[in-house]
């Protein structure tokens, strides 16, 4: 039998009208969402199971984080401020060559901690040992899209065998987990991948009905060298491929010229903007404001706590809404009320579960974080949604909801061995030859 619970908070609900209810309630039963408005006058004769009264705390839907790699946590601090190419080929990849399904294992384990800890619900991921992932969010109890990252810098044999293991990833694991796992087909990266490679992974997406997930535009040394390679800037590249005839993500699209903003408008292409990475490695600033004006769907990504240095997405939330406002001199280029959106309902389109997740509605999924607002930096409590954006820190949720079911409460892991994740990533990153 599902149990009915029924939360006492400020409601957060960022619905088609970015609605806030002061004094509110959000009810679920199972996985779903059945209710959203004033606080029933009497919660002890409410008629549900569970009653949790949070007054004054804000409610508000799950994060979600479009881009990241999950197992790479266990090179948090290893490589840092150096350029992206030389930080990718001198110091990852070596280390990385060495992982095993351990080793992804309990890194993955670790950056699923960080992001239950700071309201994240669902995340994609794209790397290897994705089985080993996939276990791993299952028990964990969060919600991902998952994808087999897939580098084409080596032999044929060797790439047919990585697009077999995604295709068999994806048969196995799509729609999995009571439909909290679902999978993407991932080529790397247009400078990664052979014109080929992209091809065939692209046909296997359409036979499969999978969306796409790539890197794309990231720094100009990657533009410029699509342009070498292939005559063409990474969109339009992308685009002669036939990429964008399927759902596709791209993550970082920080070099964009308006002409290629209008293309990816055209496609519905999805955008994950990872403001802190691409601020860290100096890769630059993507063009939000211009992509958002445009039609274009950006949310929010983290990619990995090796670049980052963490998953908490109360960072990127706040960055998204400042940076592009000293940008581009403008105080109103990211309000936080479309910050809060990339975050949350952006993210469900980035996903593309927008009919299910995103928001605080009646029918979706009850993914939902509660924070702590009883603190100073939340008070006077004159705009919650500015609170949120500009005021807290993924600290400050106390509980974190997937499906309806509490992965965290009043700060208790309920799902994950916190001790033993740390201790065992400890132990795996010593084993590996630097």
């Amino acid at each position: 039998m599902k149990k009915t619970i029924l939360i006492h908070a400020t409601v957060i609900t960022v619905n088609d009208t970015n609605e806030v209810i002061h004094d509110g309630a959000v009810a679920f039963e199972g996985n779903k969402i059945t209710y959203v408005g004033p606080t029933p006058e009497d919660l002890s004769e409410a008629g549900y199971d569970e009653v949790i009264d949070q007054k004054g705390d804000y409610i508000l839907p799950g994060l979600i984080n479009t881009h990241g790699h999950a197992g790479m946590s266990l090179l948090r601090g290893y490589a840092d401020d150096l350029p992206l190419q030389q930080w990718l080929e001198d110091k990852m990849w070596p280390l990385e060559a060495q992982f095993t399904g351990d080793t992804v294992k309990w890194g993955t384990q670790l950056s699923l901690i960080e992001m239950i800890r700071t309201g994240t619900t669902t995340f994609v991921d794209m790397y290897d040992h994705m089985d080993v992932v996939a276990k791993e969010v299952d028990a964990a109890g969060m919600r991902a899209r998952l994808c087999r990252g897939m580098i084409g810098l080596c032999s044929e044999e060797e790439r047919q065998t990585k697009l077999k293991d995604a295709t068999l990833f994806a048969k196995e694991w799509h729609n999995q987990a009571d439909g909290r796992i679902t999978v993407m087909m991932a080529p790397h990266a247009p400078y990664t991948c052979s014109p080929e490679f992209i091809t065939q992974i692209i046909e296997k997406a359409d036979e499969l009905s999978l969306p796409l997930h790539i890197h794309m535009s990231e720094t100009a040394w990657e533009v410029g060298q699509n342009e070498k390679d292939y005559g063409q800037r990474p969109v339009a590249h992308l685009e002669k491929l036939g990429m964008f005839n399927r759902p596709t993500l791209v993550a970082h699209a920080v070099h964009l010229t308006d002409e290629e903003i209008d293309i990816l408008a055209k496609y519905n292409v999805r955008v994950s903007h990872n403001v802190v990475s691409n601020l860290k490695l100096a890769s630059g600033v993507a063009p939000v404001p211009k992509m958002l004006a445009k039609g274009v769907s950006v949310s929010l990504g983290t990619d990995s706590s090796a670049s980052n240095n963490n998953l908490n997405l109360f960072e990127e939330l706040k960055l998204a809404a400042i940076l592009h406002k000293g940008v581009n001199n403008d105080p109103v280029a990211v309000p936080a009320e479309e910050a809060l959106r990339m975050a949350t309902r952006y993210g469900a389109e980035g996903v593309f579960q927008q009919e299910t997740l995103g928001s605080i509605e009646v029918g979706k999924q009850a993914d939902l974080i509660v924070m702590d607002s009883h603190q100073a930096h939340f008070h006077p409590a004159h705009q919650p949604i500015s609170h949120v954006v500009y005021a807290a820190n993924g600290r400050d949720v106390k509980d974190t909801i997937v499906a309806g079911k509490f992965l965290m409460r009043n700060h208790k892991l309920l799902t994950i061995d916190e001790e033993r994740a740390i201790y065992e990533a400890n132990r795996v990153f010593q084993t590996l030859k630097r």
